[in-house]
């Protein structure tokens, strides 16, 4: 199972506001991405969260799995998360 590691430094509101210090660079999260984030956070695996998104969202689980992959890639650019 894939889980993921949020930097401790990193500066996370409830609202979806994440705010890295070391760079001062700000992210804003759209509702579904906070709660990704927030499921990274209680560090639940990626199929866990790909699970609960196939089961609260009408999705095809391609498209899931695609945009939670590119998601989980900008957070890993961005230095917002690190595989554990």
């Amino acid at each position: 199972m894939t889980k993921f590691k949020i930097p401790s430094n990193l500066a996370v509101s409830e609202t979806g506001f994440l705010f890295a210090p070391t760079t001062g660079e700000t992210f804003t999260l759209n509702e579904i991405a906070s709660k990704i984030f927030h499921k990274l956070q209680n560090k639940e695996p990626l199929e866990t969260i790909s699970e609960y998104l196939l089961d609260e969202y009408e999705v095809d689980k391609s498209i899931l799995e695609r945009d939670l992959s590119d998601f989980i890639g900008m957070l890993k650019q961005n230095h917002l998360i690190e595989e554990s």
